[in-house]
């Protein structure tokens, strides 16, 4: 599937209700990220505002995850701001401005009000892991989207692309990491996900 023909979808889906929310997912390092923020470059060349808005910006810092004792499993589904997170899907079906945090990813935390969705904005492309989880509270999004786009890339394919990341991080142990983390949260994503709109093995680039 083309990206036209991806754009084509959601534009043809309705606000829900002021705006259109996008559910882009997928296990981590599968081109979450690449595909939201190619997809919102789209939608504006053919006149429709769009915004990308990464669920990232929801971890919890490592310090609350120490507290909790879940820093070894950072990105699971219950180690974000779940609450919050659910609280700025329901203010982006407002027609007002939104602001949200975003996670930088080499220092290891977020950024409050580091992103803005302006009132303009028409069409937010929401990306991020668990959004069509089936466990809750994770399961009280799945109503928001519009449109949903699932990537499944092959694991192999996943386990490089967070070799590469881990490396450009200088991240210690990055395969324990890897094998440890990200890819039970992958597992998570794959196996306890509802099924999306669209499911797509590769990025349509």
């Amino acid at each position: 599937m083309t990206l036209d023909q991806i754009c084509a979808q959601i534009l043809d889906r309705p606000a829900t209700p002021h705006r259109r929310l996008v559910a882009v997912t997928g296990p981590p390092a599968s081109g979450k990220s690449t595909l939201a923020t190619t997809l919102a470059a789209h939608l504006n060349a053919a006149g429709e505002p769009a915004t990308v808005v990464p669920m990232d910006g929801f971890h919890l810092d490592d310090r609350l995850l120490a507290e909790d004792g879940t820093a070894a499993r950072k990105g699971a589904p219950h180690t974000f701001d779940t609450g919050g997170f659910l609280r700025l899907v329901t203010a982006l079906q407002s027609p007002d401005p939104v602001v949200f945090p975003i996670f930088d990813r080499s220092r290891e935390i977020a950024i409050a009000g580091a992103g803005r969705v302006p009132a303009s904005c028409r069409t937010v492309l929401v990306e991020g892991n668990y959004l069509l989880l089936r466990k809750a509270p994770w399961d009280a999004l799945h109503n928001a989207w519009a449109f949903s786009i699932a990537l499944h890339p092959p694991q192999d394919e996943i386990v490089a692309r967070l070799r590469a990341r881990w490396a450009d991080h200088g991240k210690a142990d990055a395969m324990a990491w890897i094998e440890s983390n990200d890819v039970p949260n992958a597992a998570t994503v794959l196996t306890g996900s509802i099924p999306a709109d669209v499911t797509l093995m590769e990025t349509p680039l």
